[in-house]
């Protein structure tokens, strides 16, 4: 679904047992060069590559990854984009989330359990290049450190801001040229009403909220949360509404 000029979002569907779970990666794109931010479950790499298709995106990329943070579900097919990608793939997260995208540190949500139920649903190839990927022998997966402040080159510029709680590295970017804010985990969509993050899987819920404070100051006129997608509306009004359940 494009968002605006530059702007793609892309749609999957899951079963987790009972429930499905629909998430939104996005694409920023240019004629020549696309931007994956973030890349979903493990086993998502062909699925993600036929919607970039059917978009009319340049079919060649994605050219770079940005990660919001480090939970399975934004960085579980990082492994098959780095193992497919035809020259070495620019990889942007946050310094704080960067050694759990790494493998260097275990992923902060992810137990055991779930990691080794997760790699027995995957085909060998992608189940030996994920335990790659994320061995902190194989040497860094991010290749490019994304601060608070700073201005991605993609898009026309994508501003960085970093919004910890959800998990340490948590950033939100920023694309000035549309007014929208790509919110990551920040905040869902529920029923069609902003939110603050899922409180079950945040770990420091004061400072997640604490952190929506940053975003005040933005002129935002869309959201684009992973979890429920697109939000208009008086975004300023509303994350002062859901910030205020914290000083």
């Amino acid at each position: 679904m494009k968002i605006a000029e530059g702007l793609e979002m892309l749609q999957l569907t899951f079963e987790i047992g009972q429930r499905k779970l629909v998430i939104n990666p996005m694409v920023v794109y240019d004629d020549q060069t696309c931007t994956l931010i973030d890349t979903a479950m493990p086993g998502c790499y062909d699925t993600i590559q036929s919607l970039i298709a059917e978009a009319g995106l340049p079919a060649d990329g994605p050219h770079a990854v940005i990660l919001t943070h480090q939970d399975i579900d934004h960085v579980g097919s990082l492994p098959h984009f780095l193992a497919e990608a035809k020259q070495p793939l620019d990889v942007y997260a946050h310094a704080d989330d960067k050694p759990y995208i790494d493998g260097v540190l275990p992923l902060i949500k992810m137990q055991p359990q779930m990691r080794d139920g997760i790699l027995q649903s995957l085909p060998e190839k992608e189940r030996n290049e994920f335990v790659q990927a994320f061995s902190p022998e194989t040497g860094a997966n991010v290749n490019h450190v994304a601060a608070d402040g700073d201005v991605l080159p993609f898009g026309g510029g994508l501003q960085v801001i970093h919004t910890p709680g959800h998990t340490p590295g948590h950033i939100c970017l920023y694309h000035p040229a549309s007014k929208t804010l790509i919110a990551g985990d920040a905040l869902v969509v529920e029923n069609g009403e902003l939110q603050g993050p899922n409180p079950h899987a945040t770990p420091d819920m004061e400072e997640a909220l604490r952190s929506l404070k940053r975003l005040m100051a933005l002129p935002i006129e869309t959201v684009v949360c992973y979890h429920g997608g697109i939000y208009k509306g008086d975004v300023k009004k509303r994350l002062e509404e859901i910030a205020a359940a914290v000083k």
